[in-house]
């Protein structure tokens, strides 16, 4: 049994610390112990999968209720009545039929594809940020907002991949889970402060140098199924590296999962990145 706390919990499992309490009211993700004086909630990392999976049902807008009765389920059982909720609605969103169809062959131990991972560095950067707690709609509004914001600034350009603006994942957004997320726009260092002075509503930080191990997306699909998906496969690929992960200075997801959009001409490209290092 290896414990962890509720907060180590939701960054492995990227659920934010508000969907925890509510699974655990509802008795859907319960923790493995509640400290009986402080009444700080531990979990067992066997409980990652669980949690996950309830994550992606949620995805798939199955109530609380139903989940709650489906992880007592076999996984055959699930995919079952995952597909049958397929065919019943006549799901027309394409990033919900990709989740759901991900998540039949995860559960009945169909394999995918394994997508082609690589890995670069990313040296220090000084980065303008801005941070909200958002459900699924308003991290939508609130990506297009950034982006609307850095258009009317017109911000110094760095160069390739190390000024790319990207948006981190500090946790799930879902109707359950509000994130947050982290929508930040790299400035050369010399800039940075006379910048952040400029733009009050912009919060200026750095970011350490590390690695990232990373996934090309498609821009444009770039949804749950898609960020499930190359998750887990980078999980997978740390867990077969040859490199204590304890040791490293800079763990994965300690500096949060992200997408990376690279907005140049003829067309934009993306790709979803676990810095570690």
């Amino acid at each position: 049994m290896e414990e962890v706390s509720i907060g180590e919990f939701a960054r492995r499992s990227r659920l934010s610390i508000k969907a925890l309490r509510l699974y655990d009211e509802l008795g859907v993700v319960v923790p493995a112990r509640v400290d009986a004086e402080s009444g700080y909630r531990y979990y067992d990392v066997s409980q990652l999968e669980s949690a996950r999976l309830v994550a992606m049902l949620r995805q798939l807008d199955f109530s609380l209720a139903e989940i709650k009765e489906l992880i007592e389920c076999e996984p055959s059982q699930i995919a079952e009545r995952i597909a049958q909720q397929r065919r019943d609605a006549d799901v027309t969103h394409e990033a919900q039929r990709e989740l759901a169809t991900y998540l039949i062959n995860h559960l009945i131990g169909k394999r995918t594809a394994m997508p082609e991972i690589a890995t670069r560095e990313v040296p220090e950067r000084s980065l303008l940020c801005q941070k909200r707690n958002v459900n699924t709609k308003g991290a939508w509004a609130f990506g297009k907002e950034f982006i609307a914001l850095l258009r009317e600034r017109q911000l110094p350009i760095l160069d390739g991949r190390e000024g790319a603006v990207f948006c981190i994942f500090w946790s799930e957004v879902s109707e359950d889970s509000d994130g947050p997320i982290e929508w930040c726009r790299p400035v050369p260092h010399a800039d940075a402060e006379a910048l952040a002075a400029q733009y009050p509503d912009l919060t200026l930080r750095t970011e350490p140098a590390h690695r990232e191990a990373f996934i090309p997306m498609t821009v444009g699909i770039e949804g749950a199924a898609q960020q499930w998906q190359t998750s887990e496969t980078l999980e997978t690929w740390f867990e077969g590296q040859d490199f204590d992960l304890e040791a490293l200075a800079t763990k994965p997801g300690e500096l949060g999962v992200r997408i990376n959009y690279v907005l140049h001409e003829p067309a934009p490209d993306c790709d979803f990145a676990v810095p570690f290092g």
